[in-house]
């Protein structure tokens, strides 16, 4: 259920990213939907792999380096849904997974934080 919600909840912040920046188009929610289902399958196949690789590089800036491994998981989710789902180039696929990043942080402890009474 959790990771339903997650799809969804990224679904609806590619439709909002897609409104701020004029080098990020999306089609339409059904796209956005498809879009992040793809960005989730992509995030459990490939991402564990490349941050294994650049462990060394991501130890050395502290972490920063992840959010250039979520900017190549954007660009590959860009390949794999063609013109429906574009992002201009790298540059603006590092903002939108630094700010994707940010937004599902605040996001997730909304919804899943710790409830101590």
């Amino acid at each position: 259920m959790r990771w339903i919600i997650g799809v969804i909840i990224n679904s609806v912040l590619f439709v909002a990213l897609s409104g701020f920046f004029t080098s990020f188009h999306v089609d339409g929610f059904m796209t956005a939907l498809l879009a992040s289902f793809v960005l989730a399958i992509l995030n459990m196949l490939i991402r564990p792999i490349l941050l294994l690789l650049t462990l060394p590089i991501n130890i050395f800036t502290l972490g920063l380096f992840t959010f250039v491994v979520n900017a190549i998981m954007l660009e590959m989710t860009t390949f794999f849904m063609g013109d429906s789902f574009q992002i201009d180039g790298f540059g603006t696929a590092l903002i939108i997974a630094a700010i994707m990043a940010f937004a599902n942080m605040i996001i997730n402890s909304v919804l899943w934080g710790n409830k101590e009474n």
